[in-house]
């Protein structure tokens, strides 16, 4: 028995319509599913047909989406305003 895995008419992988198929009985891969298994870390495992491989199908855009920079610490912000503070004492600017 083997897993097959699922994409969509995209290509797209659907990990939750993995099935096993009894090859040793005769059972056939259905069309839609390939027995090559997406390798971990991609966001939107696309498969080519051609090629017999999955790759990365999602934008560097969308992957950027996923993980929202996070809002400045309290300590940072103090840090930029005293480097602003000291540049502008610097340049001889009044406060």
């Amino acid at each position: 028995m083997i897993w097959a895995y699922k994409y969509d008419d995209d290509f797209i992988y659907l990990p939750s319509a993995d099935i096993l198929i009894d090859i040793e009985n005769g059972e056939e891969i259905p069309e839609g599913y390939t027995s090559i298994k997406p390798q971990g870390g991609l966001f939107i495992a696309t498969f080519d047909p051609e090629k017999e491989e999955w790759y990365e199908g999602a934008t560097q855009e969308y992957i950027d989406s996923l993980f929202p920079k996070a809002p400045p610490t309290e300590i940072e912000v103090l840090r930029q305003q005293h480097a602003e503070l000291v540049f502008t004492l610097m340049m001889g600017g009044v406060i």
